[in-house]
């Protein structure tokens, strides 16, 4: 019987010398526990050595796949050749199909030749002459490494330092093109202010300036390329009657050098974005599906690299660039944060404030699984990634138009929500608040207050008034009764008096009358 056994360093051919030991399993290990042992149960037959690594990865690669390699059936047409009556012992079952099918070769694979297998390994220094030990060990560290390579598929698409570079780049233009067109608008500002307030966008901006130069080739130069016609027409009315003031040449062509700058820089910005763009698809497509190239791209390279992302949990992920505000409210004994660098995620953004926690932690999961399907995973197709997005939307639609189940006394009902719809948000300017002083002049507030006071004064004394004449028609009628019930009084008290002296009453009135008249002839004889 012949035995096919597989090393780093190549394939060995061993004859086995006593078959009838083989018979006993349980105890052939006891065979193998000196080389001496082994030497008499097994012998060295042929070796092939492998030239280099790559070799041996090839050979290794159709090993795991169940394939023949050149070399191997190079070696089993020698032995066919000499021993074509001999038994081979393989252990891998599927290669001996393999080799029956297209050498004619009887192979065999059983729990002995598995038992085999392992005494040969124990002692293979001891049966296999020439090779070194650090050798051996050399050589299986390094097919070790190639083998988990190709397991991984690795290849130079898979490089993730490349986007690391790239979006750290694209960061630092990014805020030079910020620096370099504030510099341009305030710098051209002093010959044309009003080109700054009536074009808005920086790069046009800067095309503009560029093209025309100086403000009073406004006027005859055509600007339909970079500009539309209604703020074409509002950019050469206000040249003619611009506040700036005049500079020179030399000014100028300095300005339109900057310009040129920011334009190149723009442009190149376009590029390395688009470069990103199609990396990341090739490298992680299901975690661009999932939360955007620029932010994945800033997770691998906050992680150092995809396969470092892969292994943090989906809670790290979630966290993940808010490292300071977790360690500061961890001190503070505060609230953490609920998300990192995946809140400028799409999803997010388009959360509730009252829902982006659970969102975030949601999109985090399924984050972390697209990832580590990206590093480790065989696929390179973005179906997964397609997949867990699509739960997430549902999660979130699920969030915002039914709510969240709420548990009532007689047992689960649906909280009620308004209808979920997003609304943009635009901020006008007030300029009231550019001034400290009041919109109406101080006389006019003194003015109103006035009437104000004297509107409550009369209001007032008007009330005082009513209520005086109120009392007084109250007491005039009190003294009314009063009189006529004295009046009453009286006249009754006459009618009596009259009724008891009417004699005295005559005898008066007759001497008043005598005196009368003497009074009277007194005066005529006088």
């Amino acid at each position: 019987m012949l035995v096919l056994f597989e090393t780093a360093a190549g394939y060995a051919v061993f004859k086995v010398l006593d078959e009838k030991k083989l018979q006993e399993v349980d105890s052939l290990w006891r065979e193998f526990e000196t080389p001496e042992k082994a030497n008499k149960i097994v012998k060295l037959k042929h070796f092939q050595k492998f030239q280099d690594t790559t070799e041996a990865l090839a050979a290794s690669t159709a090993l795991v796949e169940g394939k023949l390699s050149k070399n191997l059936k190079k070696i089993l047409k020698k032995i066919v050749a000499k021993d074509a009556h001999e038994q081979l012992a393989i252990a891998d079952a599927k290669l001996g199909g393999v080799i029956k099918d297209k050498l004619n070769l009887s192979c065999i694979h059983s729990p002995m030749v598995t038992e085999l297998m392992r005494g040969i390994r124990s002692q293979i220094e001891g049966l296999i002459t020439g090779l070194p030990p650090r050798e051996m060990a050399a050589m299986c560290l390094g097919l070790a490494h190639s083998l988990s390579r190709y397991k991984l598929k690795f290849s130079p698409d898979k490089v993730d330092t490349m986007i690391v570079q790239a979006i750290s780049l694209l960061d630092d233009l990014d805020k030079e093109l910020n620096n370099y067109i504030m510099r341009c608008r305030e710098w051209y500002g002093w010959h044309f202010p009003e080109l700054g307030k009536i074009v808005a966008d920086n790069l046009t901006y800067c095309k503009c300036v560029r093209k025309v130069g100086d403000r009073k080739n406004f006027s005859a130069s055509d600007l339909s390329e970079v500009l539309p016609e209604e703020i074409e027409e509002d950019v050469k009315a206000a040249a003619e009657i611009s506040m700036g003031t005049e500079v020179s040449e030399e000014d100028i062509n300095n300005i339109l050098h900057l310009c040129d700058q920011v334009i190149e820089i723009s442009e190149y910005r376009t590029q390395l974005y688009d470069y990103l763009k199609n990396r990341m698809m090739a490298i992680a497509p299901n975690l661009t599906v999932m939360v955007g190239e620029l932010v994945g791209a800033r997770l691998i390279a906050h992680a150092g690299s995809l396969l470092n992302l892969a292994k943090h949990p989906a809670s790290t992920v979630q966290i993940l660039g808010a490292e300071k505000a977790l360690f500061r409210a961890l001190k503070t004994k505060r609230d953490t944060p609920k998300f990192g660098l995946i809140y400028h995620a799409s999803l997010v953004g388009q959360t509730a404030a009252k829902n982006k926690g659970k969102i975030s932690r949601m999109l985090a999961a399924k984050t972390a699984l697209t990832i580590r399907y990206d590093a480790l995973g065989e696929d390179s197709s973005a179906e997964m990634g397609a997949e867990n997005r699509l739960k997430v939307e549902t999660r979130l639609r699920h969030l915002e138009e039914k709510g969240i189940r709420r548990i009532s006394g007689t047992g689960k009902a649906l909280a009620r929500a308004d209808k979920y719809q997003h609304r943009s948000e635009v901020k006008t300017y007030d300029p009231s608040g550019d001034s400290t002083l009041s919109s109406v002049p101080k006389k006019r507030k003194i003015e109103e207050v006035e009437e104000e006071e004297t509107e409550v004064t009369v209001k007032a004394k008007k009330v005082k008034t009513e209520m005086k004449e109120e009392a007084e028609v109250a007491e005039c009628e009190l003294v009314k009764k009063k009189k006529k019930k004295k009046e009453k009084k009286q006249r009754a008290d006459d009618e009596a008096a009259s009724a008891e002296e009417p004699s005295t009453s005559t005898a008066v009135e007759s001497t008043e009358k005598k005196k009368k008249k003497k009074k009277i002839k007194v005066e005529q004889e006088d």
